[in-house]
């Protein structure tokens, strides 16, 4: 089958079985039939089958409750897909960092929320620090905002609608129109930012990179004081230029 403007062929079974992994992925590594069936939205039967082929190869497994687990055969992979990711990441936020003197992350979209794959901390003493691996909400970050910002709007109130809106600081959006309005800001200028939004004294901003589940973000981050606004708003190119000619 094909999507339709794609321009390149898809596979039926592996969206489906990427679909799978994916899910169990954000239920934490175990799931049901029943959760993948609600998860995915795929009969039971082609869940089951698909399981069990995965479970004989060992990228997935039964415990004596019948609950599907991520397999050991997939840590390899992961471990393999992490060292590649930095090694693909890292020259590009060692860029940001060495043009705007402030920690840079790479994130990516994960159901309704964002994950950071890697980051290369400021060389200052005062500098933020996110966990690679760490997953945060959409609304009060900048690398969030610039996932989204490619999502209509009723998918977006949907989104909210499921994660919820979750105050922070004083300067967190928590109205889903306020943040649809913030998005049609991010639309036009290209970038996103973070105001104190998600931790007191933190800015940050963000841009996105490639479409669909293909598609990062990058950002720059750093405490106000030194962060200033001007200083914030010439980072947007020197994230532009790190980026440049990378393929998502």
């Amino acid at each position: 089958m094909s999507e339709p403007g794609a321009g390149r062929s898809r596979v039926q079974s592996v969206d489906r079985t990427f679909a799978l992994l994916d899910a169990l992925a954000l239920r934490g590594g175990r799931a049901s039939l029943g959760d993948l069936v609600a998860d995915t939205g795929l009969a039971a039967a082609t869940v089951h089958r698909l399981c069990g082929t995965l479970a004989e190869s060992g990228h997935l497994r039964r415990d004596a409750r019948r609950d599907y687990l991520l397999g050991p055969r997939l840590q390899r992979v992961g471990d393999a897909a992490r060292r590649a990711t930095l090694e693909w990441a890292e020259p590009v936020l060692r860029a940001i960092v060495a043009g705007t003197g402030e920690t840079a992350n790479m994130a990516v979209r994960e159901g309704d929320g964002v994950v950071y794959l890697a980051q290369v901390p400021s060389p200052h003493s005062m500098r933020m620090f996110t966990e690679v691996g760490r997953r945060v909400e959409v609304h009060c970050t900048a690398v969030g905002k610039a996932l989204v910002a490619g999502d209509d709007d009723d998918e977006v109130r949907a989104m909210l609608g499921r994660a919820g809106m979750r105050r922070y600081t004083s300067t967190t959006i928590v109205r889903p129109d306020a943040l649809i309005a913030e998005l049609d800001r991010i639309r036009r200028s290209g970038f996103a930012t973070d105001e104190s939004e998600q931790e007191e004294g933190v800015r940050c901003v963000a841009i996105s990179v490639g479409e669909g589940a293909a598609s990062f973000a990058v950002s720059a981050s750093g405490p106000e004081a030194r962060f200033t606004s001007d200083r914030r708003d010439a980072a947007v190119g020197i994230l532009r230029a790190a980026v440049a000619g990378l393929n998502p």
